[in-house]
């Protein structure tokens, strides 16, 4: 039996394993998708010891996905971003970013074109990756936070990109065709981090929340006739990514998503 699994602190909410094991399910494959809740300290340990017990990949979650980095070998594009999401156990541990392809693949999955203009709102891990994986596809990336500096040290690394505090968003969309909100505001409470004056219907937003799974901004980007992509899109995606580093297979993209959605 091949084993799979998720390696972060806490892990119990994770939605990772019974998405994973509907795919191995439907193409039958011997294969278990486990988590695993190490101390920081011992996250070195760990991942010896996943690698010594023949474990096939790792999914990595908060917090440590920039940990993870040194005791790894870093494909280019985790290298650049600065977070690794997924690790293969094949030969020397080595580390992939796969949240760049969950924002692409969640964006083409609708049908949206990543090309213009796009405006990522955080600079912390899933907005260095949406950053990085808008740029790389050629479009402006212009990148909102709250605290200026740290989009400032962002825009430096990612090519095209440019640097704003929060209270620029309405002149940011303005024109502007991708919208990520790349922060958790949305996740405890039925708050926003982009105002309903700032949408407009040319937009395409994805909101890397998905519990909930309507936001009050899909909610308010669904009112001015915005397309809305809810979180859980994101999260598919990234999954479908690693499955396929791992297996060297086309994942069931369908059966993953149902059973995704059935655990929310």
């Amino acid at each position: 039996m091949q084993v799979y699994g998720l390696i972060g602190n806490p892990v119990g909410h994770s939605v990772s394993p019974p998405m994973h094991e509907a795919a191995y399910e439907e193409l039958g494959i011997d294969a278990r998708y486990v988590t695993f809740e190490p101390s920081p300290e011992s996250l070195g340990v760990a991942l010896d010891g996943a690698s010594a017990l023949g474990v096939r990949g790792l999914n990595v979650t908060i917090p440590f996905k920039e940990d993870v980095l040194p005791l790894v070998d870093p494909d280019p594009l985790a290298e650049r971003i600065g977070a690794v999401n997924t690790i293969d156990f094949e030969g020397e541990p080595t580390g992939h970013n796969t949240d760049a392809a969950g924002v692409t693949r969640a964006f083409e999955h609708h049908d949206v074109s990543l090309s213009g203009t796009g405006v990522v709102v955080g600079a912390g891990g899933a907005g260095r990756a949406a950053a990085f994986a808008l740029a790389d596809e050629g479009v402006d990336v212009r990148i909102a936070n709250r605290t200026v500096s740290r989009a400032e040290g962002l825009a430096e690394e990612v090519p095209n990109a440019s640097a704003h505090g929060l209270d620029g968003l309405d002149a940011l969309l303005d024109g502007a065709d991708l919208l990520v909100n790349a922060t958790s505001v949305g996740m405890e409470a039925d708050e926003t981090p982009v105002p309903q004056s700032a949408l407009h219907a040319d937009l395409a937003v994805l909101d890397a929340v998905y519990k909930p799974l309507e936001t009050r901004l899909l909610r308010d980007a669904a009112d001015v006739g915005a397309t809305t992509i809810d979180g859980a899109w994101m999260l598919l995606y990234q999954g479908v990514e690693a499955f396929e580093h791992w297996t060297d297979r086309d994942a069931p993209v369908a059966v993953m998503n149902n059973a995704l959605r059935a655990s929310l």
